[in-house]
């Protein structure tokens, strides 16, 4: 299963990617949301290297972090990264959300979360490494 890490640290680097895109264009929301994707990608790859199991259908980023066996690992700047990013997955697709959430994401907050999520996956990456 170790093969299905790479592809989902590659669809990980491409949502980081689609995230600088969505900055430049001021597309804030869209930085979230693709952060979010980043790093659930991220913990996938986590769950089909350590766990040899194919990554459930889920966008819960603490529950995927446990699955994956590395919870209890996660500094708590992680863990806080993890939890301001729930919300910008599922809750920004819903209308009743959107604007609330879109208004809270300025440039410097998303260039924070940014930051965090590409951090947050090069430490993933040095794990799988080992």
């Amino acid at each position: 299963m170790s093969g299905k890490k790479e592809y989902w640290l590659e669809m990980s680097d491409d949502d980081v990617i689609t995230a600088k895109a969505m900055l430049t264009a001021k597309r804030f929301l869209w930085v979230g949301f693709t952060c979010h994707l980043a790093v659930e990608k991220a913990l996938k790859a986590v769950i089909a290297y350590n766990i040899d199991e194919i990554p459930p259908k889920i966008h819960d980023l603490p529950k995927l972090a446990n699955l994956g066996g590395i919870f209890t690992e996660l500094s708590e700047q992680q863990k806080g990264l993890l939890r301001r990013l729930m919300p910008l997955h599922i809750e920004a697709r819903y209308p009743e959300y959107k604007e609330k959430i879109a208004s809270a994401l300025t440039k410097e907050y998303c260039e924070q979360i940014l930051n965090e999520t590409e951090e947050f996956i090069c430490w993933i990456k040095q794990k799988l490494e080992k």
